[in-house]
């Protein structure tokens, strides 16, 4: 029975001659699981296969894998001297070594093609070889049951391949291409899915639940972050109406008036009204008082005298008329007097009457 078991390409070095020589790992003891239908059982879907190390590093089994053909993939058929020409890109070495539960030994690739490939980064080996399957239940050493075990192992050809089913390590590899296989008989194919950033070997359908997974992660990630933004912007509207509202409280507060605030705006109020009432005596209730210094300069001098002017022009006018009103020793008098404001428009000419009056009482007497 033909089988094929996949390795790795170990360091490599390339000669003066162009030729790629190393070394690497081929078979191993132990148990391989293999498909069934690779072994001639397709009504089972994998078989534990057990490899004695008796059988492994055997004499026989030793010298056959000495000095073998290198391919490039796996040929159709076993490499013989008909299709050497056509299939062999190298051959492996005189020496075959013990690497523990594997075989050492020395590769060297010939073909300019096969070399390029191998630098391009085609570097997994899958074994071509023969041998017997004795179908038998039994234990392996380390516990695990198997179904058969091979015998009589005779290494055909070291095949170099993209990418083996078993990764970096000796393991089952793919079956000779006897017949076209069906669904259930097709060798496992991996994939590299990324995950954080890690590099990842997984199956067909590993990749879709992966790559889906991904998606959902991702389309999570979107809206997480968007109800983020979302609840910060919402946050954000919150503190810019509460710091509206404490600054209109603020402006509230600052608008409050004191006890003794108020007393001091009644007392220049009637301050106020008392020097309007000085120079013009009139109702002045109800207005503010710059209408009160206004009807004041008014009625003392007529609106003429404000036509067009500013409100602070109005303002030293009515200063004006407050001092010529306290510096009028007439108009002192009678105010000290009934602390009523006198008609002051006879220029002085009632006090000059009156005063003709009393002189004349004086010299009656």
């Amino acid at each position: 029975m033909h089988i094929t078991d996949t390795v790795s390409l170990g360091d490599t070095k390339l000669s003066d001659s162009g030729y790629l020589e190393a070394f690497a790992l081929t078979a191993r003891t132990g148990i391989q699981q293999y498909l069934g239908a690779e072994v001639g059982r397709p009504d089972l879907r994998v078989v534990n296969v057990y490899r004695d190390e008796k059988e492994v590093f055997s004499k026989r089994s030793l010298e056959s894998f000495s000095k073998i053909p290198m391919t490039n993939d796996h040929p159709a058929q076993p490499v013989t001297s008909a299709n050497w020409k056509q299939v062999a890109v190298g051959t492996t070495g005189d020496e075959v070594l013990r690497d523990g539960e594997y075989l050492k030994i020395g590769l060297k690739i010939t073909d300019g093609d096969a070399v390029a490939a191998v630098q391009a980064g085609k570097r997994e080996l899958s074994v071509g070889y023969s041998c017997e399957l004795v179908w038998e239940d039994g234990i392996a050493p380390d516990g695990t049951a198997y179904q058969a075990k091979q015998t009589n192992i005779i290494a055909d050809h070291i095949a170099i391949v993209q990418r083996g089913r078993a990764g970096s390590r000796a393991s089952i590899g793919d079956s000779w291409p006897q017949h076209t296989p069906t669904p259930e008989e097709k060798p496992m194919t991996l994939k590299t899915v990324t995950v954080d950033g890690i590099p990842v070997e997984v199956t067909d359908q590993g990749a879709v639940v992966i790559t889906t997974l991904q998606g959902r992660l991702a389309d999570a990630t979107s809206k997480l972050t968007a109800a983020e933004a979302a609840h910060a912007n919402a946050i954000a509207a919150k503190d810019a109406d509460l710091a509206k509202k404490d600054a209109e409280i603020d402006g509230l507060k600052a608008k409050q008036v004191t006890d003794a605030q108020l007393d001091e705006r009644v007392k220049a109020r009637g301050d106020l009204i008392a020097k309007a009432k000085s120079i013009a005596d009139a109702d002045y209730s109800g207005k503010s008082d710059a209408e009160i210094r206004k009807a004041v300069v008014i009625g003392k001098l007529g609106d003429a005298a404000i036509a067009g002017k500013s409100e602070a022009y109005i303002d030293a006018r009515f200063d004006m008329l407050l001092e010529d009103a306290a510096t009028d020793p007439v108009r002192q008098h009678f105010q000290n007097k009934d602390h009523k404001p006198q008609n002051v428009h006879d220029n002085g000419q009632d006090a000059y009457e009156q005063r003709l009056q009393d002189a004349w009482k004086g010299g009656a007497k």
